[in-house]
C-alpha cells in the first residue's frame, strides 16, 4: 500500500473511531487507539513531504 492511501486509511479509521465515541466516559483503550492511529497518521504525512 502506497503512503497517500495508507494516510486515507488511517483517517477513515479515525473518523470511524471518533463516531463511534460515548457522549461521555471515554474508554482509556479508544482514547489511546485514537491517539495511536493519530500519530501513525502524522508521521505518514512528515515522510511525504519529506521525499
Amino acid at each position: 500500500m502506497d503512503k497517500e492511501a495508507e494516510i486515507r486509511r488511517l483517517e477513515q479509521e479515525i473518523d470511524d473511531l471518533k463516531r463511534r465515541f460515548p457522549a461521555h466516559s471515554l474508554k482509556p483503550a479508544m482514547f489511546r487507539q485514537l491517539e495511536e492511529l493519530e500519530e501513525r497518521l502524522e508521521e505518514l504525512k512528515k515522510s511525504l513531504t519529506r521525499n
